[in-house]
């Protein structure tokens, strides 16, 4: 299908832009992120990027026109393709100086929509019922769709029930002992020392699981969704089976999740070893906890059970705690770790999980850890159980799912969206793949589905979060240049007042554009202050927007955002004057 060019919206007061010259003819083949034309803004030129690979079939506007944002002004697609009838029949190109009409964006061309159901077919399956699967069976559900869901366990996926929805209530609960522990330098006398009982920070804990995925199953049965509980598999590529009954759908949405990984080391079957799945359940709080792996649920239970009164060991492979991130949040993380009690070895290599008196000890090249519990925080798995009798024919690379943008599979009729595909295993991801596949298996279009400005939060104590590339990345990617911003939380008039000091806000930006690369913050609220650049990258707001256009409360924490870009203009009221 033929995917439309448009004239984009590069800032909050662009209202139109004007062609300044098609780089390619209709014919020509053209790379995805190539470029295709100029655009000239009020402010200014810019080159403007092809979505996808294939071959420019139309122009809708000649170079000189001015056209409204979000106007479509061309298609790519593969060779021989027809556009739209609409961008057929569309008026003569514009000349130079003349206005384009006033239209909105031009709409996809829809395929067939989903033919008439058979006695006992549903319009849509989807198998597994979290992040990702329920709202794909809640969205076919609100256009029009017979669905049915199948879940093995609870509703909520690993999301609600063992990740990220138990492990925040536990790293709240460390956050009251960290306020309670401060308290005394605001003139709040405590007379207790702290500690925690943990049956009742489990039952606490199961209380807000059971909440949420109590809400998930009544939002379903509000949205006439068939839940079937029970393990499914496809036997076919419009079949799927559960507890020896087969059901018939048109479309099949794969949402099987992922599962925790171990890895193949001697003595990884110790009693003592636990999974982030077991560790949830815990009811007795180990003296020495051992954590393999400084990721994002490694450094977060890390935080959690130091606040819980646990000598804290992290292990780590890489030669920093979570390197995904950027080096400068790896860093202030690392620090504050440390700074809680934790230790953090980085750059070992575990060998081998052995047995003293019965209790594990991590082998490293360097050293061994005496622990009382272990937990293995490596990464999670895609779980591929739910291909059954397909396995052969879904085309899978490195464990994974493979998709294209509109989560299609390489068989017609499936789909596969959160974690299954690997693309970026995390539930607010999961929830718009799931959204988008069900809207293109009840409409027939090919929606896609943009994963380019994913926010990723870490709620350790200071919390840390990001969007966009690392500065490692963007210097890679962008040789001309580009500008950064700093900002310490410790200028921050809110951080101050708030006891929250620690960690800063960065920002990267295009040197020629302005355009937002990346952002980067550490500090008490960073899991909701990645918001607001999140939604002005996704609008492709610049820089000089920021710190020219946009006022920000004060005091708050999120006006340091605006300082971190002022700062990347070199032009921050609030940061002492740079030497020259």
């Amino acid at each position: 299908m033929a995917t439309e060019l448009y004239m984009p919206k590069n800032g909050m007061d662009m209202t139109e832009g004007t062609i300044v010259r098609w780089l390619k003819n209709v014919g020509d083949p053209v790379e995805k992120d190539e470029a295709v034309m100029e655009i000239e803004t009020d402010k200014i030129t810019m080159e403007s990027e092809s979505p996808v690979s294939g071959v420019l079939l139309a122009k809708l506007y000649e170079d000189g026109a001015v056209v409204p944002v979000l106007t479509t002004i061309g298609y790519v697609g593969e060779a021989g393709e027809k556009v739209p009838e609409a961008a057929a029949s569309a008026a003569p190109a514009q000349t130079a100086g003349a206005a384009a009409p006033a239209a909105g964006p031009t709409a996809p061309a829809n395929e067939t929509a989903p033919a008439a159901l058979k006695a006992g077919e549903y319009n849509v399956a989807v198998i597994g019922g979290g992040p990702a699967g329920y709202v794909a069976a809640i969205r076919a559900a609100q256009l029009g769709g017979k669905v049915v869901l199948f879940e093995k366990d609870v509703v909520g996926g690993t999301c609600l029930n063992r990740g990220c929805i138990p492990t925040k209530t536990y790293l709240k609960t460390a956050e009251y002992i960290h306020h309670i522990k401060g308290a005394a330098d605001r003139g709040i006398i405590v007379n207790a020392e702290t500690s925690v009982d943990m049956p009742k920070v489990v039952a606490y804990k199961d209380k807000v699981v059971k909440t949420l995925t109590g809400g998930v199953a009544a939002l379903l049965k509000s949205n006439g969704v068939e839940v079937v509980k029970g393990t499914a598999k496809l036997a076919s590529a419009s079949g799927v089976e559960c507890g020896g009954k087969m059901y018939a759908a048109q479309k099949v949405i794969l949402c099987g999740g992922s599962k925790a990984i171990r890895i193949p080391i001697p003595g990884v079957d110790h009693k003592d070893v636990m999974t982030s799945d077991d560790i949830l359940s815990m009811k007795e709080l180990p003296k020495r906890l051992g954590i393999i792996g400084g990721g994002v649920i490694g450094c977060e239970l890390a935080s959690a059970f130091s606040a819980f009164g646990c000598e804290v060991t992290i292990v780590e492979m890489m030669d920093r705690v979570v390197s995904m991130f950027d080096k400068d949040v790896s860093a202030e993380l690392d620090k504050s770790l440390k700074k809680s009690g934790v230790k953090v070895m980085c750059g070992r290599k575990v060998e081998e999980i052995a047995d003293a008196a019965g209790h594990p000890v991590i082998v490293t090249d360097a050293g061994r850890v005496e622990c009382d519990k272990v937990l293995l925080s490596i990464g999670r798995a895609a779980d591929l159980d739910c291909l059954g009798a397909l396995a052969d024919q879904i085309k899978t690379e490195r464990g994974k799912v493979v998709v294209d943008d509109t989560m299609k599979t390489s068989v017609e009729n499936i789909y596969a969206c959160g974690d299954i595909n690997g693309r970026v295993m995390l539930a607010h991801s999961a929830f718009k793949m799931g959204e988008v596949a069900a809207e293109n298996c009840m409409t027939g279009e090919n929606r896609k589905c943009d994963l380019r400005y994913v926010p990723s939060c870490l709620y350790t104590s200071p919390e840390a979060a990001s969007v966009g590339l690392t500065e490692e990345k963007a210097r890679e990617l962008h040789p001309e240049g580009v500008r950064i911003g700093l900002f310490q939380m410790a200028a921050n008039g809110r951080s101050v007042a708030s006891g929250e000091r620690q960690g800063f806000i960065k920002v990267i930006a295009d040197a020629k554009y302005g355009q937002i690369l990346g952002v980067h913050m550490v500090g008490g609220v960073a899991s909701e202050m990645i918001a607001e650049p999140t939604a002005l990258m996704a609008m492709e707001v610049t820089v000089n927007e920021v710190a020219e256009d946009i006022i920000h409360a004060h005091p708050s924490y999120s006006e340091a955002f605006a300082e971190a870009c002022a700062d990347a203009l070199g032009r921050c009221i609030h940061l002492p004057a740079k030497k020259k």
